[in-house]
């Protein structure tokens, strides 16, 4: 497990699927990811077996400290993990909306940067948000993303098309 102040990151189970489901259906939360349509348990449950075998991906549960409970409010994972290149892409959720805006997704962002850069070896994290996701660019600027770039036009949700920021960080710059 890698701790932080007050949360943790720890493996995915096969336990935590039916609230992986939940969250992804949840409408508010799926506003803020790439997934449109709604999730079966049954296709969630193959990414999961999928994910078992893949070298190039770590995926971990974000667990709050609530009194003497853990408490599972979301995933962060480090994607498509090159180590010739040192390079990772970032991704997080926050599925229990209870939890938003209560600084455990920046807090678990600096928790699995430190995992990326000081354990992997990596040298670049990069990431993509969209230009409506104020709280999340805000989140990753605080961590020390710069936005490098925009996909101008290039995400259609509820009848619109929105920019996508492309943001990274380099091991020099984090801060820790």
């Amino acid at each position: 497990m890698l701790y932080g102040k007050d949360l943790r990151l720890r493996a995915i189970e096969r336990e935590d699927i039916p609230r992986f489901v939940r969250w992804l259906n949840d409408p508010e939360v799926r506003r803020f990811l790439t997934r449109h349509e709604p999730l079966s348990r049954a296709k969630e449950e193959k990414w999961f077996e999928e994910q078992l075998s893949r070298t190039n991906e770590v995926i971990l549960a974000i667990e709050v400290l609530m009194g003497n409970e853990w408490i599972h409010i979301g995933n962060i994972g480090l994607h498509r993990i090159d180590l010739k290149n040192r390079t990772a892409v970032l991704g997080i959720v926050i599925g229990e909306k209870d939890f938003w805006g209560k600084g455990y997704g920046r807090e678990a962002i600096r928790v699995i940067l430190r995992y990326a850069f000081f354990e992997l070896g990596l040298n670049r994290v990069e990431l993509e948000t969209f230009s409506f996701n104020e709280r999340a660019r805000r989140c990753y600027k605080a961590v020390g993303f710069k936005e490098v770039g925009v996909r101008r036009r290039a995400f259609f949700r509820d009848g619109v098309f929105h920019d996508v920021v492309l943001m990274d960080l380099l091991a020099e710059e984090f801060a820790g």
